[in-house]
């Protein structure tokens, strides 16, 4: 029978160290690409930002190319974290569904303005010629999986009788183009810095138009001015 080596299983301090390491290469990694551009980037650079010597970067992750496809899907999962969590909070008792709604978008443009997020997006467009199967990783590790989330908690509140939808999936798309749409212009990919009172004006007339479309029932809804 085969001995397993001490130190080998999955909780052990060199795994542990592995994983490690190989997190602080991918966030190194992803702060030189959004600061000198993938073709500028090099791992000379990303090797120091990351404290680690180069031959380490080529051991765990192989060359450049490899090094920017898994730093963007690190970082999209990352932040896909950050905003599920976000559309967790949007449940089917609350008592005040405008309040919930704007709530849970204002902290959605939150995650979606963040430095990261931006720098994400903004390499995504830049490099997706370069890299065309990006685009669908970079989906599938970010907004798709927010989009179900929130398409779920769509269907919660339509069963539970306060929305009157047919179509969650859709419904979310409009609800999250509805908040994104308007900041993505006014703020240049993100090289305009919005303020907390423009995003929550942005997350209210969201939410305004959207229930005027779903809601089962008049909430009581302000004017949209």
């Amino acid at each position: 029978m085969r001995r397993v080596r001490a130190g080998a299983t999955a909780g052990s301090p060199s795994t542990r160290g592995r994983i490690d390491k190989r997190q602080a290469i991918l966030d190194a990694a992803f702060v030189i690409f959004a600061r000198e551009g993938y073709a500028q980037a090099s791992v000379d650079a990303i090797a120091a930002e990351a404290g680690v010597a180069k031959p380490t970067i080529y051991n765990h992750l192989g060359g450049k190319e490899n090094l920017f496809l898994h730093a963007m899907t690190a970082t999209a999962e990352k932040a896909t974290a950050r905003s599920l969590a976000v559309v967790s909070r949007l449940a089917v008792d609350v008592a005040d569904l405008h309040t919930a709604f704007a709530d849970v978008g204002e902290a959605l443009l939150g995650c979606y303005c963040s430095e990261e997020s931006w720098a994400l997006r903004r390499l995504l467009h830049a490099e997706i010629v370069r890299f065309p199967e990006l685009f669908d990783a970079i989906g599938a590790s970010g907004p798709d999986q927010v989009g179900e989330a929130f398409a779920d908690r769509l269907a919660r509140l339509a069963l539970a009788g306060r929305l009157r939808l047919t179509d969650p999936v859709e419904a979310a798309e409009q609800f999250l183009a509805l908040l994104t749409g308007p900041v993505a212009s006014r703020s240049a990919l993100g090289t305009r810095p919005l303020g907390e009172e423009q995003l929550r004006r942005v997350a209210e007339v969201a939410t305004t138009t959207f229930l005027r479309a779903f809601a089962a029932m008049p909430v009581g809804l302000p004017d949209i001015e």
